[in-house]
Parts: C-alpha cells; structure tokens; sequence
C-alpha cells in the first residue's frame, strides 16, 4: 500500500505534545528511513527540518548526498527515496529525560510503521539502540553502537544500517558510509516474500 500525499514535511499530520517540534520530513513511501536523536543534537530547531542547521546534521547530510539518497543538501534538502525523523520530535529545553523520550515513541513509532521504509538508518548512539531494541532481535546491550557504523543488521521486517554519531566521525567513517550504501543499493535489500502463488489469479502478494 503506497500513502497518497504530496507533503514533504509532517506528511502524516503528527501533533506532539510541545509548542515546538522538528516533523519527519521526506518521501512518505520511501524505502530508506534516517533516524536521528533530537534537534539539540542532530539540528533543526531553526530550520523545522531534520539534519539540518547543525554541524552534525550537515556532516550526515553530505555523506547521504554522496550514496544517492538526497538530490540536493541544504536546509529543506530534497530527499531521494528517502524520509528524515527524529526519535523525540519536539525542540527539547535541555537534554529531555528518559520519560520525554518515551512520551515521544508513539509518535515515532506511528511514522516508522506508516512510511514502512525497507531499510532504517539510526543514527547515534540512542538512536541505534532504541531500533536495534524495537526492530531487530539483537540484544542491544550486546553490542557497541560505535563498532556498527556502517554494517548491516537483519531486523524483524527491516535491514537496519546503524550510523556513528556523525560529530565524532573520524576521517574514514563517511567515505565507509557512502561505500556501505553504494554496496546495499546494488542488491535486493527489501525484505520481501511474494506469496501470491498461494492465492487465485496472477497478481503478486508481497510480505515482510
């Protein structure tokens, strides 16, 4: 099922619960799905647009430019496939607390099941853990989010590509990044079962 809309910005209409917010912002059916922290940390506070007006966010930005999934970077980048959201939406006064960031999850959770993206791409350090916790079946705290940057996770309906908090790359980390993409974008990563052979008539039944 693709979703009908022409919004780039909060396509779904999402209300959080803040006076201000920083909205998933892309392609509403797009098969790659970057997930970020918090606008204090990846950008956007100004601007209304994920990775945007930070150095960390500009930092991701460029490397996205360079494996294909954004057109164009800058402060209203256009996306390629893509879709850009935050774990916790809302401009936090501070660093928000475990409870913000579980008073945000639905709103998270309702967008990553309605642009039901094929591949997600965490990004730092919460970021991994939260989606390696709720998408995947590895024990998060099993695993170093610093030695995943770039590697691939089979999750439970999603391949998950965690990023290394772009702030603390070190000179090889983006270019293993654009490469890490380059290499997923050349193969079948959508997590696909066609069971239409089961059903009457010729048309094609995919699942995850």
């Amino acid at each position: 099922m693709r979703n009908v809309t022409d919004r780039v910005s909060n396509p779904f209409g999402m209300d959080p619960p803040c006076e201000r917010s920083v909205p998933g912002y892309g392609d509403a059916n797009a098969h790659f799905h970057v997930v970020g922290d918090h606008p204090g940390v990846h950008g956007g506070a100004e601007t209304g647009v994920p990775f945007t007006g930070a150095p960390a966010g500009r930092r991701l930005q460029r490397a996205l430019h360079d494996a294909g999934l954004l057109r164009s970077t800058g402060d209203e980048p256009t996306v390629e496939n893509t879709f850009l959201s935050y774990l916790h939406t809302c401009v936090p006064e501070g660093e928000p607390t475990d409870d913000d960031y579980a008073a945000m999850e639905p709103f998270f959770d309702a967008e990553l099941r309605a642009i039901a993206a094929h591949v997600l791409f965490p990004v730092g350090e919460r970021a991994i853990r939260h989606v390696v916790e709720t998408c995947t079946a590895h024990d998060a705290d099993a695993l170093d989010p610093q030695a995943l940057h770039a590697t691939e996770l089979l999750g439970s309906g999603w391949l998950v590509m965690p990023i290394r908090e772009p702030a603390d790359w070190e000179s090889d980390d983006a270019g293993r990044l654009v490469d890490a993409i380059d290499r997923l974008r050349s193969t079948d990563y959508r997590r696909e079962t066609d069971l239409g052979r089961f059903l009457a008539g010729n048309d094609p039944y995919l699942v995850r």
